[in-house]
């Protein structure tokens, strides 16, 4: 089973940048499919970004050209980062991990976009 912790949470200023940590436990990080959603205050939680095991990528439309996944399957880590960020982008972050049979969560890391 994998475990999920998220980092690099914080405030930052609008157009500013953030890079987003999740390290999975667990030897078979490189069979499941890799995601970051959000979730604002009021809101339901939203995708950001996935990543497959082969390292096809899918953003919301909100963020592409400003955010980019990746991972590092040698790490067991995905990354997120954050670039010209706006205040909209204030949110909840959490790590995902799926695949069939298996949806995993981390606890979520707090970004906060603010003058």
């Amino acid at each position: 089973q994998v475990q999920l912790v998220e980092s690099g949470g914080g405030l930052v200023q609008p157009g500013g940048s953030l890079r987003l940590s999740c390290a999975a436990s667990g030897s078979i990080f490189g069979l499941y499919a890799m995601g970051w959603y959000r979730q604002a205050p009021g809101k339901q939680r939203e995708l950001v970004a996935t990543i497959t095991n082969g390292g096809s990528t899918n953003y919301a439309g909100s963020v592409k050209g400003r955010f980019t996944i990746s991972r590092d399957n040698a790490k067991n880590t995905v990354y997120l980062q954050m670039n010209s960020l706006k205040p909209e982008d204030t949110a909840v972050y959490y790590c995902n991990a799926a695949r069939i049979g298996s949806d995993i969560w981390g606890q979520g890391t707090q970004v906060t976009v603010s003058s």
